[in-house]
């Protein structure tokens, strides 16, 4: 494994499971230290204790808690006296049909989680000292309708925005990109494919529904020199969903 994170730290939000830990995975096998947060902390000490204590730490609370973000960062000053990345990755889709049967306070706290907490986190970040690059995870539901989820694939279409007017602003000094999956196998998108997997699979080229490791990759890339003249973009991760169907 190349070490491209050697001594640097990262940040991500909403990584006790599914896609966020498997980012954290990642960029531990690369090098990097990190700290997780989430709801829970039973589960973020499962996670910590899977990565190595020596290499990760977390903090629990709320995403779009403005006293947990506190907390975080302080955390992050204390342990490590540094921040290099950032991955706004916790999301939240509690909202099943079409837009207009949602309730507008549910509506308001997808935005706030999945939108407003991101450019939060980054004000906050950036106010700390980071000093690489940020991803954002964001949707191929933000990029089409979206039906049975479009309050959801409103919000990610914003972050997808977001992303581009951070980039603008937070040049040259940093990078800002997301990724957009298709449907991966983890506990908040089960509602999509549990019970019709086959049916759902049919839709994409490649196959298969995703893994959490299959963003991790392109998340590691896009944090990475590698992609040292690359911001502003939105990488789709969809197994070949957005191109149709083959045959």
């Amino acid at each position: 494994m190349v070490h491209r994170f050697e001594g640097r730290v990262a940040l991500i939000t909403g990584s006790s499971r599914g896609i966020g830990l498997a980012v954290a995975r990642r960029l531990v096998d690369e090098g990097a230290s990190v700290v997780l947060t989430g709801r829970k902390a039973g589960a973020l000490d499962e996670a910590v204790a899977d990565l190595g204590p020596d290499r990760a730490s977390a903090v629990a609370g709320k995403v779009d808690d403005p006293g947990h973000r506190a907390a975080v960062l302080e955390h992050v000053a204390e342990r490590h006296g540094r921040l290099d990345h950032l991955v706004n990755n916790a999301g939240i889709n509690p909202a099943w049909g079409p837009a207009l049967d949602v309730d507008p306070g549910l509506v308001r706290k997808i935005l706030d989680v999945n939108v407003v907490a991101a450019l939060e986190w980054t004000r906050d970040a950036v106010a700390a000292g980071l000093a690489r690059s940020i991803v954002n995870t964001a949707s191929i539901a933000g990029t089409a309708a979206s039906p049975n989820i479009a309050l959801y694939g409103v919000s990610k279409a914003a972050l997808v925005n977001l992303t581009e007017q951070l980039a603008v602003e937070l040049a040259p000094r940093l990078r800002v990109n997301a990724v957009a999956p298709a449907v991966v196998k983890t506990h908040l998108s089960r509602a999509l494919y549990e019970g019709r997997e086959a049916e759902v699979v049919a839709r994409y080229p490649l196959g298969r529904l995703g893994a959490p490791d299959d963003v991790a990759g392109p998340v590691a890339f896009l944090l990475s020199d590698d992609a040292a003249w690359v911001t502003g973009q939105t990488l789709r991760i969809d197994g070949g969903a957005s191109i149709g169907p083959v045959g």
